[in-house]
């Protein structure tokens, strides 16, 4: 096997940006809950007492579709083809997005989001994975940085459709767009380096085999760890605005859609800013180590900003943002570290897990929260979840300009 170096540019071209907008799809059905979770709420009847709460309901529950989803569709993509988890993953979550501008309940809501969480799982993973396959070693960081810094700009969109429509709407909205994304996809091919696994008898997309050694495992579990604060500090510290609000003395309700919108452009430029500097350090693990830094002085920043304003909210959400943008570095990471024969599976159930690693983090957040408080168990937290996660990155071995050209015995 050999890395696909003959496919014309054009058609990595088209290959990049198909992914890209296939992630921008992605993203706005990923947080568009946490735009309009006030609205929605208000709407069906859910009492202002119980919105943090039952929002923490609705977000765990498609954390925990992307979970199984991740798991699914990353089988899929190693035994049946990358391209298949492109198609089936965001056909489902477009059905699913259409049918929440239907909810009257909290219940029905938290079970299509459910659903929509497996469906979401598929499109990250399967994007890095097929072109980080397809183009050549020195160049496939900057293919996953388009990916993503043109992918996360779906939160924007989000934000701008909820300002606009009422969200019923927003949801309608990115069902359809992600349904006529579909057309496009019919020009996507195969990477050269899973047609040649297909014809081969080898085990693909066994998940067993990430445990039949520890070697292995523990190398899965550490490109698992180095993404635990991202997810953390979008669905916490971001999507609980009003409540870090309120405990700051902020002198206005502060937004969570608005601080989504902030985080989201900090996270685009981020992921472009990673993305470079590994490209100009060679090292991956250099970049995010960086932006793992970041993280810890964001959230300090925004956790001691007594009196906040509102204003003063955006910057601190789009620096939050911007510190946690290290997300495509992350699964590139994750895709580098195993053999073509796992790839799809490991590309696509670690950024699932490590969003779905929220619930466990919300748990234990809601633990401190009742033996403190708010402001206090932010701090336990973050400072717990980054230490774990660079701790995690001592661990790995750069992968920068690695031949991903071997498979897991």
């Amino acid at each position: 096997m050999k890395p696909n170096l003959t496919i014309p540019k054009n058609n990595i071209l088209f290959l990049v940006i198909v992914a890209a907008l296939g992630y921008f799809v992605d993203i706005y059905d990923l947080v568009i809950f946490s735009i309009v979770r006030v609205q929605s709420f208000r709407d069906i009847g859910i009492p202002e007492a119980d919105m943090r709460l039952d929002g923490e309901y609705v977000l765990n529950m498609q954390m925990g579709g992307l979970l199984l989803g991740g798991l699914i569709w990353g089988i899929i993509g190693d035994k049946y083809g990358r391209v298949k988890v492109l198609f089936g993953s965001i056909f489902l979550y477009s059905l699913a997005n259409m049918a929440n501008g239907l909810v009257q309940d909290i219940n029905s809501y938290a079970i299509i989001r459910f659903i929509a969480g497996i469906g979401l799982a598929g499109e990250l993973g399967a994007g890095i994975t097929l072109v980080s396959e397809s183009m050549h070693k020195d160049k496939r960081g900057y293919g996953t940085m388009m990916v993503a810094g043109v992918g996360v700009l779906g939160a924007i969109a989000a934000f701008y459709v909820a300002e606009h429509f009422n969200w019923r709407n927003a949801y309608f909205v990115g069902g359809a767009i992600g349904l006529l994304l579909l057309i496009l996809r019919v020009g996507t091919f195969e990477s050269g380096l899973f047609k040649t696994t297909a014809t081969q008898q080898i085990i693909k997309g066994n998940f067993s085999m990430l445990f039949a050694s520890r070697e292995r495992f523990m190398r899965y579990l550490y490109c698992l760890l180095i993404g635990l604060p991202i997810w953390f500090v979008v669905g916490i510290f971001v999507t609980q605005a009003p409540e870090f609000g309120k405990a700051l003395g902020a002198t206005d309700a502060l937004s969570a859609g608005k601080g989504i919108l902030f985080t989201y452009i900090g996270i685009s430029l981020g992921d472009i800013l990673a993305g470079l500097i590994a490209q100009l350090t060679k090292s991956r693990k250099l970049a995010v180590f960086i932006f793992q830094i970041l993280i810890v002085t964001s959230s300090v920043c925004y956790l001691s900003s007594k009196g906040i304003t509102e204003q003063q909210f955006h910057w601190l959400a789009f620096f939050m943002g911007l510190s946690v943008g290290y997300w495509a570095t992350f699964v590139t990471i994750s895709s580098e570290q195993f053999g073509t024969n796992l790839r799809a599976t490991v590309t696509t159930t670690a950024p699932n897990f490590v969003r779905g690693a929220l619930i466990p983090s919300t748990f234990i957040f809601e633990f401190f929260v009742h033996r403190y408080n708010i402001i206090t168990a932010g701090y336990i937290m973050i400072f717990l979840l980054t230490a774990i996660a660079i701790f995690a990155l001592t661990q790995l071995k750069e992968s920068f300009n690695k031949d991903l050209d071997y498979l897991e015995e």
